[in-house]
């Protein structure tokens, strides 16, 4: 492991070493995330305020910030101490007030005393038709005007920290940085006019108009790129590292392929192709696979595993695919082992619920290699299951773990091929900078003969009328799903909102034709119930959001989400993607509990003008930011500072080249200058993870 570079000490000091911070000051700013100056310096202005230079205040806007010559024409201290204090002054055309909240009387009598001149600065207000200014900013004499910043940063606070604390310790740590050597290549900064990393600093944190703190700002765009560059060298370091570990070419003959693909009743989508030759070029190689397979939902990514699978097959080898429900292993289970047993492969899956002997036959005939493909949940990584010789293992991510976890899973160095699946669309700067160290294949195209689900908004007030079109639906034979809302993210009370949906409409349609699933069932119960729904005998499912995992009923045509205001956009789509999995035409419902607010109608109204899971997901990350959209605490989405991954996709894109490009030049970023200047970066960025890569590499 690397020792942090010497010029980079004093960014790393205690913070009691920065102008006006003590201990006290020092514990409140962990509110900012803020725990060394160089945290501090990477904290950047969130806006900025124009101060204007007036004689007088006389006709004056509102909500503007002046500096103007006053004199102080009398104190009018309030009745209590809980009332405003007012200092009466007089400019060169009115007088106004200047009002203060809980101060010392004396202090205020010493710093504006009666008939003398002061310049003052602060936001004018109107109160009671009198213009004022609450605690100025500055009160200073006459001749330290030209201290007084025309424009100035605005910074994020935090309880107990002000923006005076904030200009006085960043003014501070301005004054602790080094000069260092570049890391960006000359013509690209130079191309966007993009200053030293230092002078950088220096300029976002001293701006003098409002485009000094726009995104775009060259100073604060070479930051981001900075950020995002640190970043996607960590991914690429792990990326080589990946492909340094043995792997072993698993090659095909193609012959088991061929033969299943002629037993499927349907055709291969352009993008299904693509992607199964991505992943035979991948296991051919004599390093591991580490591929991230995206799709929407009904896009086809399970004949893509099966297929890759097969390829593993023919080489001898075997494969697992682990599914996160034992719902969903059965469905694979009974959709591909009809398959396998044209083309003369044994499709087995293991869940928790095989014990005894059952087991104990499957784990044997598993190390005996007389089953090819192990369909499972997190059980197939339980210890005491053992494969003849595994080749490929593909995970069906439903709860997708984060970049540091998957580093992690890289460097216990098994020889055997991965594919992580995603049923999540996620935007492209999303996927650059949460899985850049994979490589990435897109199924856009949907299989022939998909008909679109018609989706329509309707008040809740109108639910009887639902109920009508579902007892007609049921007449003819089709079946509908009813998922009932999140409530305050309690299973508790999701439970109860479900029973008593499921008793209304149990009322309704009568007894058999009802089923309930929810998070409160164990898996027997829930199969059970999943098994008569799929089987036909139950006509309507009602359930919590556990039926959002890949569950596929072809004859079930509509869904009912209820409260679906309540739902993310994502979630959303992934509901309506139960349905339209048969050949007839199909609904999705979304009820909704009135008023909507502006923010709600617009996602709903996104979901009724599109089924493009990578639009959705686009807006979706536009209306509430990357981290909200897959709740960073679960995604491991990397957490940055400056860089906005929605609006800089661009830099993701050069940072990610440039990244790859050095590496290929300089593996240990030592054989360069620009190497070795990336490394402090890496320093900086809190990338050391970076450095426990390349020893282990």
């Amino acid at each position: 492991m690397t020792n942090r570079p010497e010029i980079l000490f004093p960014l790393h000091k205690s913070l009691t070493s920065l102008d006006g911070i003590g201990p006290s000051i020092e514990r409140k700013m962990r509110g900012l995330s803020i725990e060394k100056p160089l945290d501090l310096l990477l904290t950047l202005p969130i806006s900025g305020i124009k101060r204007e230079l007036v004689d007088t205040v006389f006709m004056y806007p509102s909500g503007r910030y002046v500096v103007v010559e006053v004199t102080i024409v009398r104190h009018q201290p309030g009745r209590s101490k809980q009332t405003a204090y007012k200092v009466i002054v007089q400019d060169k055309e009115v007088s106004f007030n200047l009002v203060f909240f809980h101060v010392r009387k004396d202090h205020l009598n010493k710093v504006l005393p009666v008939g003398e001149k002061r310049i003052i600065s602060g936001k004018l207000e109107l109160f009671d038709g009198i213009q004022q200014i609450v605690h100025p900013d500055y009160i200073i004499q006459p001749s330290e005007k030209i201290e007084i910043k025309r424009f100035q940063a605005i910074y994020p606070l935090t309880a107990g920290i002000t923006q005076k604390i904030m200009r006085k310790s960043l003014h501070s740590a301005l004054q602790l940085l080094p000069e260092l050597e570049e890391w960006i290549d000359p013509s690209l900064k130079k191309s966007r006019s993009w200053p030293d990393w230092s002078k950088a600093l220096k300029l976002v944190h001293e701006p003098t108009s409002e485009e000094a703190v726009a995104p775009t700002y060259p100073a604060r765009e070479r930051l981001s790129y900075d950020e995002l560059y640190a970043h996607q060298l960590t991914l690429a370091i792990a990326r080589v590292n990946n492909r340094k570990k043995v792997g072993r070419k698993t090659v095909g003959t193609g012959d088991l392929v061929a033969s299943a693909v002629d037993e499927l009743d349907f055709k291969l989508t352009k993008s299904q192709k693509v992607s199964i030759e991505d992943i035979k070029e991948d296991l051919a190689k004599p390093f591991k696979m580490n591929r991230l397979l995206q799709g929407d939902v009904g896009s086809g990514k399970t004949v893509v595993a099966f297929l890759s699978l097969l390829s593993a097959v023919e080489a001898g080898g075997q494969g697992v695919l682990m599914a996160p429900t034992e719902i969903l292993v059965q469905q694979h289970l009974e959709n591909l082992r009809p398959i396998g047993n044209k083309v003369g492969v044994v499709v087995e899956a293991l869940t928790g619920r095989d014990r005894g002997k059952e087991r104990d036959r499957k784990l044997a005939a598993l190390l005996e290699g007389k089953i090819h493909i192990l369909i499972g949940t997190h059980a197939v990584f339980q210890s005491g299951v053992h494969f003849l010789d595994l080749r490929l293992a593909i995970i069906d991510e439903q709860h997708r773990f984060g970049v540091r976890q998957r580093l992690a899973l890289g460097e216990k160095g098994q020889s055997v091929d991965v594919l992580v699946m995603t049923a999540t669309p996620i935007p492209r700067s999303l996927a650059l900078s949460q899985y850049g160290e994979m490589d990435l294949t897109v199924l856009t195209d949907k299989p022939a003969g998909r008909k679109p689900v018609k989706t329509v908004i309707i008040s809740d007030n109108r639910v009887n009328e639902i109920v009508l079109k579902l007892k007609k639906a049921i007449d003819k034979k089709n079946q509908a799903y009813w998922v009932c809302p999140l409530i305050e993210e309690s299973e508790v009370l999701d439970y109860t909102a479900a029973e008593d949906r499921f008793k209304a409409l149990r009322a309704n349609l009568g007894e058999g034709e009802v089923g309930l699933v929810h998070g409160q069932m164990n898996s027997d119960e829930k199969d059970e119930v999943m098994k008569k729904f799929s089987e036909g005998e139950i006509k309507v499912l009602v359930s919590t959001t556990v039926i959002e995992v890949g569950v596929d009923v072809p004859s079930a045509n509509i869904i009912v989400i209820e409260h679906a205001e309540k739902f993310g956009l994502a979630q959303l789509h992934q509901l309506r993607g139960r349905v339209g999995r048969g050949t007839s035409e199909s609904s999705c419902i979304l009820l909704y509990k009135a008023p909507l607010s502006e923010n709600g109608e617009r996602r709903l109204s996104i979901l009724r003008e599109t089924e493009d899971g990578f639009k959705i997901a686009e807006l979706d990350m536009q209306m509430r930011g990357a981290g909200d959209m897959i709740g960073t605490a679960q995604s491991g989405l990397p957490r940055f500072r400056i860089a906005d991954i929605y609006h800089q996709e661009h830099l993701i894109d050069i940072a990610q080249k440039d990244a790859r490009l050095l590496l290929e030049k300089d593996p240990t970023l030592r054989l360069t200058k620009k190497g070795n200047a990336s490394r402090n970066l890496l320093w900086l960025m809190g990338q050391e993870q970076a450095f426990r890569l390349l020893s282990v590499g």
